[in-house]
C-alpha cells in the first residue's frame, strides 16, 4: 500500500504533467518575422515544426523543435527571387509536405511543386505541375490546388472565363507522389450573365464537385445547380437545387467520405434583400446517385433571442456567416456560425452589396480562382477607417436526416479598428469535443479563452490556459491544428510575428 509520502510525490507529479500539458511555448522571433510578413504553418512533419515564411522576394522555411527553439532557416532558392510570385499552398504529410507555388515569368504562369522533409529542404528537383500564357500581369492566383481529407489526392485545376457563356476548366489529377491520374479539359455553360462558380472540394475518390449559381441583382442567389466532374470522366452532372420558394446566400459543400455522401448547406431568406430564415440542406447519395435531402428549417423566435447580440430578433443572423461544417460517421453533421461584419463611419455593413463575406474579393481577372486566402498577402487590407468586429457564435447539430438535435450560443463581442488579424477563432478538434479557441478582452489585455462543446451540446469555458504572456497576442483565426493534441498559433509580439505551440489534454 502506498504511505502518505508516496500519494503525495505521486499527486505532484500528476499536477505537474497536467501543467506541462496545458502549458504554451513561444517561439523567438527574428529579425525579419515583421508584422507585414506572409506566412502560412505547414505543420508537424517527422518531429519539427515547419511554417512557411515570405517578406518581398525573399522566401524560406522556418524549422522549429518541440520547445519551439529555430533549429533551421532554409532559404527556398528554387523559388524564383526576381520573378513574380503569386501564389502558395502547402499540403502536409507525417514526413515531408509538398509547396506548390506558382510565379509569373514575362507572359507565362508556372506552377511547380517542391518536396521538403522535416528539416525544411529540399527533397528531389522541383516538378513542374502545368503552365499557362496569359498576356498581362496576374493579380491573383491562375491555379487552385486541392488535396483530398485522406490526402491520397491533389487536384490542379484553372478556370479560363473570356467566354462569359461558355467556361473552359483545364485540370490535372495527381496522386500523394504527384503522379498523373487524369488530365482533363472542359467546358461548362454559364446560362445567364449573373452565372457564378462557387466553392469547390475534392473527395477521397478523387471527385471535384463544387456549385454553379446566379445572383438576383448581383445580390442573393437565385437558381443554383450542383455539380459533380468525377475522377476518371470527362464530363460534368449537374442537378440543379429547388430554390423557388427561397433566395440562398453562400453555399457551401463539404463531402462527406465516409458515408459517401455530400452535403451542401447555405442559409436562406424568403424575400430578396430580407431577413435570414435559417438553413438549407441538400445531401447527395454519391452510391446511389441520387439526392436523399432537400430541406429548409427555419430558426425559432428562442434561438434567434439567444444568437441575435446587438441586432434585434428578426435580424438576428443576417451578420452570420457559416464557418464550419464537421461531419459524423452515424450521417449527421454540425455547423459552426459566427457573426462578423465591419462598420464604416458609422455606417453598417450590408452583405448584400457583396457577394459572400465582407473581406472576398471580385472575380474580375481573365483566369480566376474562387478561393480567398487567409494565409498569402491578404492580412492587410488597408481599408482606411473601418471597425472589425467578431460576435457570437451559434453551434448546431443535426442527425443524419437534417433533423436537429441541439443548438447552443457561445458569446462573444471582439472588435478592432486596425485589422481583423485578433479577431474571430479556431476550431480544435479532440477527445470527442470541440474547442472553440478566441480572444476576450480582460483588464485591457487580449486572452486567450478556450470554449469546449461536449458531444450533448454543453458549453464549458476551460480554465484560463498557462503561460499567456502579457506581451503576445493571439491571432487563433490563422492557427493550424498539427496533431491530435497540439495547435500552433501565430501571435503578435512587439513589432513582429511569433508562434506560440499549445498543448492539449
Amino acid at each position: 500500500m502506498m504511505n502518505s509520502k508516496g500519494l503525495l510525490l505521486l499527486v505532484f507529479l500528476l499536477s505537474g504533467m497536467l501543467a506541462f500539458s496545458q502549458r504554451i511555448v513561444y517561439s523567438e522571433p527574428s529579425r525579419d518575422d515583421t508584422r507585414r510578413m506572409n506566412f502560412e504553418i505547414a505543420g508537424k512533419i517527422g518531429n519539427n515544426f515547419l511554417i512557411y515564411k515570405n517578406v518581398r522576394s525573399s522566401n524560406w522555411i522556418s524549422v522549429l523543435d518541440n520547445d519551439m527553439v529555430e533549429i533551421g532557416k532554409q532559404n527556398l532558392d528554387f523559388i524564383p527571387d526576381n520573378e513574380r510570385l503569386i501564389n502558395m499552398d502547402i499540403f502536409s504529410y507525417p514526413e515531408f509536405c509538398y509547396l506548390v507555388y506558382q510565379y509569373q515569368r514575362k507572359g507565362i504562369v508556372y506552377c511547380e511543386a517542391a518536396r521538403i522533409n522535416g528539416e525544411g529542404k529540399k527533397v528531389g528537383e522541383v516538378m513542374l505541375l502545368d503552365t499557362t500564357r496569359i498576356g498581362y500581369t496576374a493579380n491573383n492566383k491562375i491555379y487552385t490546388v486541392l488535396g483530398s481529407e485522406d490526402k491520397s489526392k491533389i487536384i490542379v485545376f484553372k478556370i479560363n472565363s473570356k467566354n462569359k457563356k461558355m467556361y473552359q476548366i483545364s485540370s490535372r489529377l495527381l496522386s500523394d507522389r504527384l503522379d498523373l491520374i487524369k488530365e482533363s479539359r472542359l467546358t461548362l455553360p454559364m446560362e445567364d450573365k449573373d452565372d457564378y462558380l462557387g466553392e469547390f472540394n475534392l473527395d477521397n475518390d478523387g471527385d471535384l464537385i463544387f456549385t454553379r449559381f446566379d445572383r438576383v441583382n448581383s445580390e442573393n442567389i437565385g437558381n443554383a445547380a450542383f455539380v459533380i466532374k468525377k475522377a476518371m470522366e470527362d464530363s460534368f452532372h449537374i442537378h440543379p437545387l429547388t430554390t423557388e420558394k427561397m433566395y440562398l446566400d453562400e453555399i457551401k459543400i463539404k463531402p462527406d467520405n465516409f458515408n459517401k455522401r455530400y452535403f451542401l448547406t447555405s442559409f436562406y431568406n424568403k424575400q430578396r434583400r430580407g431577413n435570414i430564415d435559417g438553413f438549407y440542406f441538400y445531401i447527395w447519395d454519391k452510391v446511389n446517385d441520387r439526392v436523399v435531402i432537400e430541406r429548409m428549417l427555419e430558426f425559432s423566435d428562442e434561438l434567434r433571442k439567444e444568437a441575435r447580440g446587438n441586432a434585434s430578433t428578426k435580424a438576428a443572423f443576417n451578420d452570420y456567416f457559416i464557418r464550419n461544417i464537421i461531419t459524423r460517421r452515424d450521417g449527421g453533421f454540425i455547423i459552426g456560425a459566427e457573426s462578423y461584419y465591419t462598420t464604416s463611419r458609422g455606417n453598417a455593413w450590408n452583405r448584400w452589396n457583396y457577394f459572400g463575406s465582407p473581406f472576398m474579393r471580385p472575380y474580375d481577372y481573365y483566369y480566376y480562382s474562387p478561393y480567398y486566402n487567409n494565409y498569402w498577402g491578404n492580412r492587410w487590407n488597408d481599408r482606411g477607417s473601418v471597425r472589425y468586429q467578431a460576435d457570437n457564435i451559434v453551434v448546431f447539430s443535426f442527425d443524419s436526416t437534417g433533423a436537429p438535435e441541439w443548438n447552443n450560443v457561445i458569446a462573444k463581442e471582439q472588435y478592432d479598428d486596425q485589422s481583423d488579424d485578433l479577431l474571430s477563432y479556431q476550431l480544435f478538434v479532440t477527445g470527442g469535443q470541440l474547442h472553440f479557441l478566441f480572444n476576450v478582452i480582460e483588464s485591457r489585455r487580449q486572452i486567450l479563452n478556450d470554449f469546449a462543446v461536449s458531444p450533448d451540446g454543453e458549453i464549458k469555458k476551460s480554465p484560463t490556459l498557462k503561460n499567456l504572456d502579457r506581451g503576445h497576442d493571439f491571432m487563433p483565426k490563422y492557427a493550424k491544428q498539427v496533431s491530435a493534441r497540439q495547435m500552433i498559433v501565430p501571435c503578435q509580439y512587439r513589432n513582429y510575428i511569433s508562434f506560440a505551440k499549445i498543448d492539449f489534454n
